[in-house]
């Protein structure tokens, strides 16, 4: 895939940047996804969530950790579109191992064609990545490519050690403190929505080991605080129905959601060390129970109690301690067009987003 003719990303302002973003993984995404047979078995489905859009934000990071540590972020394509494939992978998973409804403002993949079909779908999603990444070879050199595999690799090893805490305490009937919901959390979120696309970027544009480890510990702090602020939009978003895009669209999943598939969340840690007696063994039950049996008036008395007893209040606290700490790692790099980029993407998608 030619990378040469791509328009120049816009640094201006991060709506500029983002938009040049999704339309640099645009152009390439096609590239990457078979249009062949069999078409309604599994091309069509491979293609269903990545046409359904998103942020973006992980390439986002990406291309500015490459253009910060020198180097040419549109050498870093490829790598990008692996990072979304394989985000792209991990939510049609997600929704089965959790049983969700709603995914980018439409019904799950396995709801619309059965959960054979759609896992299959998945996995395909993932060898595509991998075909991605043969790519870089021409642009990056062997000896890089290999590291950037390696990088990879460190990624999706993490990404599933957490998915697998995350899942485990569900069906195990586990409430998780919070040193262990951190290490869940640092694993899951932290390195595939922050760590990875940082470090990558850096290790693709040639940045020294110093460079490589501020990115890292940027962008865990990021990605721990976009899940966080994830979890407080499942419970306060009205938006289920409308698709997230660059600055704009909603949050795309069931209102209430993370109550019905019995997530421990941080919202759920705070909202346990606050109730006593018989509300805390309410709380339990409504998590413990299975999906389909988890009244919509239960959610909703949980959601309600988040709000009155500041649990809600405590986790969006936390957002803003983790986008003043992640900022504040950003101010030992030298400023920079790309730092403020990071800086403002940092305040947007932990603190201020409203979907």
């Amino acid at each position: 895939m030619a990378v040469s003719d791509l328009p120049r990303l816009e640094y201006g302002d991060l709506s500029r940047f983002l938009t040049s973003v999704s339309g640099w993984i645009d152009h390439a995404l096609p590239h990457y996804l078979p249009d062949g047979e069999p078409r309604a078995y599994l091309y069509d489905l491979v293609r269903e969530y990545p046409a359904r859009g998103g942020k973006r934000f992980r390439p986002a990071l990406m291309f500015l950790c490459t253009a910060l540590a020198g180097g040419d972020p549109r050498k870093a394509l490829p790598s990008a579109v692996a990072l979304e494939l394989f985000q792209n992978f991990a939510l049609v998973h997600d929704d089965i191992e959790d049983d969700s409804l709603v995914r980018r403002g439409q019904p799950t993949l396995h709801r619309l064609h059965g959960i054979p079909l759609a896992v299959n779908a998945g996995d395909r999603l993932f060898g595509l990545v991998f075909e991605a990444l043969l790519d870089n070879e021409n642009l990056l050199g062997p000896e890089l490519t290999l590291r950037v595999q390696r990088q990879f690799a460190e990624v999706f090893g993490r990404t599933f050690e957490g998915q697998a805490m995350d899942i485990g305490w569900i069906q195990h009937n586990h409430f998780p403190d919070r040193a262990e919901f951190e290490a869940m959390i640092r694993r899951k979120t932290g390195w595939y929505s922050g760590r990875g696309p940082c470090q990558l970027g850096a290790i693709m544009g040639g940045g020294d080991d110093a460079l490589i480890a501020t990115l890292g510990d940027y962008g865990e702090r990021l990605g721990i605080g976009f899940q966080l602020r994830d979890d407080v939009l499942n419970l306060t978003s009205d938006s289920a129905e409308t698709a997230p895009g660059v600055l704009s669209g909603g949050y795309g999943k069931e209102r209430g959601g993370d109550v019905a598939e019995g997530k421990r969340t941080l919202i759920i840690i705070e909202l346990m060390e606050r109730l006593a007696g018989p509300e805390r063994d309410r709380l339990r039950s409504v998590l413990i129970r299975a999906a389909p049996e988890s009244q919509p008036k239960e959610a909703a008395w949980v959601i309600a109690r988040a709000e009155e007893t500041g649990a809600l209040a405590a986790v969006r606290a936390r957002c803003s301690e983790l986008g003043t700490e992640a900022r504040e790692v950003l101010r030992n790099l030298a400023p920079s067009p790309q730092r403020a980029l990071l800086e403002a993407l940092t305040r947007y998608l932990i603190v201020e987003r409203d979907s």
